[in-house]
């Protein structure tokens, strides 16, 4: 089996006042010095004259690197009931069959309907079954670490959202900073039109389903014939987690 890893590196990152992740490294000279203060052993006895490394996360946001959404992040109640938190989301949706929905002829700020979605579909000749993961493939990875990634890419209408749920999807995940189009683009027609449903349609469409964002590697996949394991840490309340998501081929 082929192991192919879609998920970036946990490092020190500062993306946006939401997701910015810092660590402190122990090496292993402060970790012999810590050894003695615990347990009186002397560097003298230890191999090398060095004890343990241990990183320090001191900030990492639940959603501050390649990281699965629980329904809980959108709002707080989901069609009238209390929204999941991450902990409370059933597992067997983050091991799945996958498909990629190749989207990179789209400009940054295009985002896919129902109807691209289907498009992509009929061109790679899959039919969607439930519990499938969909991933869709932007290309906007190649920015991630830059000042500008935010700003990149499309996103997915609350429409298509709806449609991907509607044909047993549960997982859906893009290789952008977001599931909705850039923030940027949202905020200035939600404050153009002073209307509600605009910004962050598709996070608010009021379904109870997990987003994968942050995603890289898609281009290495084939279309589908691919598992994709997904599993979020197990944060109590959270609203979403940090995962490795891996996808695996036979």
């Amino acid at each position: 089996m082929d192991f192919i890893d879609l998920s970036v590196t946990i490092e020190d990152i500062n993306i946006s006042p939401v997701d910015h992740v810092s660590i402190e490294y122990g090496d292993h000279k402060q970790g012999a010095k810590a050894i003695e203060e615990m347990s009186g052993v002397p560097a003298e006895l230890l191999r090398d004259g060095e004890g343990w490394a241990v990183e320090l996360i001191t900030r990492l946001s639940t959603h501050g690197t390649t990281h699965v959404d629980a329904p809980y992040h959108y709002n707080s109640t989901i069609q009238g009931e209390p929204a999941q938190t991450i902990d409370e989301m059933p597992l067997d949706w983050y091991f799945s069959d996958g498909v990629v929905l190749d989207m990179t002829h789209q400009i940054d700020g295009e985002v896919m309907t129902a109807e691209e979605a289907e498009k992509a579909l009929d061109r790679i000749g899959y039919e969607l079954k439930p519990k499938d993961i969909v991933l869709v493939r932007t290309g906007c990875d190649q920015y991630y670490g830059q000042p500008d990634y935010m700003t990149h890419g499309g996103g997915a209408t609350a429409e298509a959202t709806h449609w991907l749920y509607d044909q047993g999807v549960r997982v859906m995940g893009i290789d952008a900073w977001g599931w909705d189009r850039p923030l940027h683009l949202q905020a200035a027609d939600a404050l153009e039109k002073n209307e509600p449903g605009i910004f962050w349609e598709a996070h608010q469409c009021d379904l109870a389903y997990s987003q994968i964002e942050r995603l890289t590697n898609l281009d290495k996949l084939p279309p589908f014939g691919f598992k994709v394991a997904c599993f979020p840490l197990k944060i109590k309340g959270g609203s979403g987690a940090p995962a490795r998501v891996v996808a695996i081929i036979e």
